[in-house]
């Protein structure tokens, strides 16, 4: 009689703990993406837009975002460890999760929280106040769209959009072209790392700078980008090699040993989403690493010309003029173009590691032969590089000399002008 009375919900749902248990995660559940709809109510837009607002995330969210991103992450490695050959499906989900965790983390700690202020609360007096009806300044007076692009804006490359299509209407001038972000450019970037060069040399002038102080303080102008970098490199080879991992998996489902249901639309979506995070993080990776070369490029120069120009006459005898030009010029610019390489030490590592594990995976002991291949080949370049290298430094002397006689002749061409002297020479 009392079972009769009892509502029927009580029966559904209280009379098995597991129900209970999937209740209480269920409201778990909600409670938490309704906290994080909250937190991102008014900074959504921000996210899609040029950042017209200024919006900051607690830290409360942060953590939370840290700690989901965390659990995600933990949650993928284990079923990838016991449930990669019972259950794959599973692992749709899970990096499902990561990407979420990855693109809140990414939203909270390094996009730019500031933007455009309301003109409403810009002051009446104010001639370069924007009341929706200011005037269109040139390309040469605006700052970059990309020092307050949205996620969507950084990932898709539309921030370079209005230039590309100016662009494409008519030959680009100077005033179309707009201005680096004060972070970017020299006359933002300089005055740090000076200030770290100078630190490091204890205070005293950068006459004491060496190799290692000055490799110190570029890198530490640069580190946040260098370890970005570093993960979207790392991100790019790990999603490069998830159709090799997989293929074996698909050439079985092909011929017609099926594991589980469903098996081919979860094989088609995770080649699908691992190409697209690669081909993502992959422009990601050459974009900033071409940022970070210009930039340590541009210090280098500015470090190198306001060090001519204090040189003494006691040491310009020791370093020729050409000598101090191929300096900005041609070494410099190598240094530039060594930042697209400097993650390859640890990431061919990594993919020689990948790769014999796949080969492993597949043959077996078999897989011996292909180490033993890279191995031979690893070794077989040393002399060459050594070669090259001593190429290179001859170059390098060559052009020395020829940087030397054409700022000699330039100047002595200089002074048979200046003193009317053309015809006596001819």
């Amino acid at each position: 009689m009392d079972a009769a009375l009892q509502p029927w919900w009580y029966n559904v749902v209280f009379t098995s703990s597991v129900n209970l248990v999937t209740l209480l995660d269920l409201a778990l559940k909600t409670l938490a993406w309704g906290v994080v709809c909250a937190s991102l109510h008014k900074g959504f837009f921000f996210f899609f837009t040029s950042g017209e607002r200024i919006f900051r995330f607690s830290f409360f969210f942060r953590a939370w975002c840290a700690l989901y991103l965390f659990v995600s992450c933990y949650s993928f490695v284990v079923d990838i460890v016991v449930l990669s050959e019972r259950q794959p499906q599973y692992l749709v989900s899970d990096v499902v999760y990561t990407c979420v965790g990855l693109f809140f983390c990414y939203a909270v700690c390094f996009v730019k929280n500031k933007g455009h202020g309301n003109g409403i609360e810009e002051p009446l007096l104010n001639g370069d106040a924007d009341v929706g009806h200011a005037k269109e300044a040139m390309g040469g007076d605006t700052v970059t769209p990309y020092s307050n692009a949205g996620i969507w804006s950084i990932l898709t490359f539309s921030w370079v959009g209005p230039l590309v299509a100016v662009g494409y209407n008519k030959t680009l001038d100077l005033e179309d072209v707009p201005q680096l972000d004060p972070r970017d450019s020299v006359v933002g970037a300089f005055p740090s790392f000076k200030e770290k060069l100078e630190a490091d040399c204890d205070g005293s002038a950068v006459n004491s700078v060496t190799t290692s102080k000055l490799v110190k303080s570029l890198v530490l102008s640069v580190w946040k980008e260098i370890l970005f970098t570093a993960f979207l490199g790392l991100l790019n080879t790990c999603c490069s090699y998830v159709g090799p991992y997989l293929i074996d998996n698909l050439v079985r489902y092909l011929d017609g040993q099926r594991q589980y249901e469903n098996q081919g639309y979860v094989l088609v979506s995770v080649f699908f989403f691992a190409k697209l995070v690669e081909c993502l993080s992959q422009k990601q990776w050459f974009f900033r690493v071409q940022l970070i070369g210009i930039q340590m490029r541009a210090l280098l120069v500015t470090v190198i010309y306001n060090k001519a120009l204090t040189l003494s006459f006691q040491s310009r005898q020791g370093q020729t003029s050409g000598e101090i030009i191929n300096f900005m010029t041609v070494d410099a610019a190598k240094v530039g173009v060594f930042c697209w390489y400097m993650h390859d030490l640890w990431m061919v590592a990594l993919q020689v590691a990948l790769a014999l594990l796949i080969l492993y995976k597949n043959l077996g002991l078999a897989s011996i032969a292909a180490l033993v291949t890279t191995i031979v080949v690893i070794l077989a370049n040393v002399p060459v590089g050594s070669l090259q290298e001593k190429f290179q430094k001859k170059l390098m002397e060559s052009k020395d000399t020829r940087m030397k006689a054409t700022s000699e002749i330039l100047r002595n061409m200089r002074i048979l002008k200046l003193q009317g002297w053309e015809m006596k020479f001819l």
